[in-house]
């Protein structure tokens, strides 16, 4: 009997280390959160702002994220796995967790919640990167400034092809007039 629910809880063990392993694969990015002396009412208004910017939160054992991250070849998390983790996955936009996290501490002035670490891109990095994630202009920003940048060169380029065309007319224009005895 006893041997049964050992294997029972290895089962249901394997299981949650699978679906961890699948928010890792499926996620754009994660953010590791302490979340020790926040209450009730604050946690359900973070995940209600998590969920608006389609971040999906939930509080996970660090074992069992530590041997998912393992199995993945995720190196430098386990250093972060200490204390009570909630993670934020990324699951379309890879800076909302970090904007949320960081605006919702901002807002709140609530300094007990601590942002641990982050994963983006096969990176682990510390309080500091999730800061400057979180300072990123949005997407459609960065596509624009990209874009102006792109079109800059060609809009030069046409500009000082006009300017030569200009020329060459006023050149053959005085050519004419000097030839018309103007």
């Amino acid at each position: 009997m006893a041997n049964e629910k050992v294997s029972k809880n290895r089962l249901a063990k394997q299981v949650t280390v699978a679906e961890i392993k699948q928010k890792f694969k499926d996620c754009k990015s994660v953010i590791l959160i302490d979340y020790r002396g926040v209450n009730v009412a604050q946690v359900t208004e973070l995940r209600r702002q998590f969920r608006a910017a389609g971040v999906e939160y939930v509080v996970l054992k660090n074992s069992l994220v530590e041997r998912a991250t393992n199995e993945l070849g995720i190196k430098g998390l386990a250093a972060y796995l200490k204390g009570p983790s909630a993670f934020a996955f990324g699951i379309n936009d890879p800076v909302a967790p970090a904007k949320v996290i960081t605006e919702y501490i901002a807002k709140t002035k609530l300094t007990v919640l601590k942002p641990k670490a982050g994963y983006l891109d096969g990176s682990v990095f510390g309080p500091e990167g999730i800061k400057a994630l979180a300072e990123l202009p949005p997407k459609e920003v960065l596509i624009a400034k990209m874009m102006g940048s792109l079109n800059a060169p060609i809009t030069n380029f046409v500009g000082a092809l006009s300017a030569i065309l200009r020329s060459v007319v006023y050149a053959i224009d005085a050519v004419r007039k000097q030839k018309a005895g103007e």
